[in-house]
């Protein structure tokens, strides 16, 4: 991933010298299992251990001849430590060390997410419960429906991201899984034993069956939960981009001291953070697929599925970690209008309060049929016409026959609708 999208974190989890260096505690793992079986000497493992080092750029100098990245690692490995090299990689396969080294980064790279994802979560729960009763249209199809408030709008994200929290843990408990079963997963030359050591030691499980690889279907949950993420992420964001057009401007994301937003025309303030989280949802949608063709190889293994890994695992990781924690940023500091959104409630002039009035007339023996009609004609004229609602309402005498003004003026009330929002907070964790 470019720079511009990658965070310190995340971006040293999955550079060369990380993956290099798991790699390395992978083999010297298998040989602290080998010995305690007797296979090699514990001198060979102490000696090892106190002459391995990395030379990123020597790896790489013999990759380029070797064409293999886990032969130029073992080459470079077996050239520091002398005569004692023979004792690497002893039955084992490339896969043995790259899948369970893949499992190791895969874990750790759930864990950083993990905490992005929570630490949004807490910031949509201090907005939600500061917004609680902030009172604003809630919009279907576009089009204004009934009011709600914006704390209520928030607390459906923070609800759903609490879902994808449990998604996150559950993918990473999936994919912890390594392998030290050799060729074809047959433990021909390496013993079971070395395997649950290995695994146990770098806190994985051990597979229970493989074949050269760990079976790549477990990557592909991983990639797609974190599209579906990504997915969220987008919704939350077109939610805010929405909400900051002119015609709305109910809400704004930040908008720092010297930003821009516009080379020709100063007065703007786009939702640029917003479009770029959008924008990047659909790499991850991309990854997604990318893993699901992975899932299909040629008989104990082939290759195609590793160059595509090696971009969108990577990749995919990074970038809902960008996304995560920017989003986060936009929710903690997002500018929210409580007047204008007063001033949108109400600029239909009561209409929006339609509904009300037909279950009112309902009460009173009409069936839904004649007071929808009723209630529709005038809702309508009363729209066309650019008039009050409530004074269309009260000057048809059909109407004013059966619902008082005091009854109409109830009706009319948001707080009407708003009388459960405590009980749905508290539903949802947010009480």
């Amino acid at each position: 991933m470019i720079a511009r999208y990658t965070l310190p974190d995340m971006g040293r989890l999955w550079g060369d010298e990380t993956r290099l260096s798991v790699m390395l505690q992978v083999e010297l793992l298998v040989l602290e299992a080998q010995a305690k079986q007797g296979l090699i000497p514990r001198r060979a493992v102490t000696q090892i251990r106190k002459r391995v080092r990395l030379n990123l750029a020597r790896i790489q100098q013999r990759e380029e001849a070797t064409r293999h990245d886990v032969i130029a690692f073992i080459e470079h490995l077996e050239e520091r430590v002398g005569r004692y090299g023979r004792y690497l990689h002893f039955g084992l396969t490339s896969s043995d060390v790259l899948d369970t080294s893949l499992a190791v980064l895969l874990r750790r790279s759930t864990e950083l997410l993990i905490e992005d994802l929570t630490r949004l979560i807490a910031a949509l729960a201090k907005q939600a419960k500061r917004h609680k009763k902030t009172v604003m249209i809630g919009r279907t199809h576009g089009i204004h429906a009934e009011p709600t408030t914006f704390g209520l709008k928030l607390a459906v994200f923070y609800d759903e991201f609490k879902r994808h929290l449990n998604r996150l843990g559950a993918v990473q408990r999936e994919v912890s899984v390594g392998k030290i079963s050799g060729a074809v997963g047959t433990f021909a030359n390496v013993d079971p034993s070395v395997e649950r050591e290995v695994c146990r030691k770098l806190g994985l499980k051990a597979a229970p069956i493989s074949t050269q690889i760990i079976q790549r279907d477990l990557h592909a949950s991983y990639l797609t939960t974190l599209a579906l993420i990504g997915a969220s992420l987008e919704k939350l964001a077109t939610e805010i981009r929405n909400l900051q057009r002119t015609e709305i401007h109910e809400v704004e994301e930040p908008f720092g001291r010297g930003q821009k937003g516009s080379s020709a025309m100063p007065h703007k303030k786009n939702p640029i953070t917003c479009e770029r989280v959008a924008g990047l949802a659909r790499l991850l949608r991309g990854y997604s697929v990318a893993a699901m063709e992975n899932v299909a190889l040629w008989h104990e293994r082939d290759i195609t599925h590793s160059s595509v890994e090696r971009v969108i695992l990577p990749d995919g990781s990074i970038i809902l970690d960008y996304m995560l924690q920017t989003m986060t940023w936009v929710i903690s500091g997002l500018i929210v209008r409580k007047d204008r959104m007063r001033e949108n409630l109400m600029r239909t002039q009561g209409v929006v309060f339609s509904g009300q009035v037909l279950l009112r007339l309902m009460e009173q023996g009409l069936s839904r049929t004649q007071a929808y009609e009723m209630v529709q004609r005038l809702a309508l004229q009363a729209s066309q016409d650019g008039r009050d609602f409530r004074q269309v309402l009260l000057a048809d005498p059909a109407i004013r026959r059966r619902l008082p003004e005091q009854v109409l003026r109830a009706c009319m009330d948001p707080k009407r609708h708003l009388r459960h929002v405590d009980r749905i907070f508290q539903r949802v964790g947010l009480g």
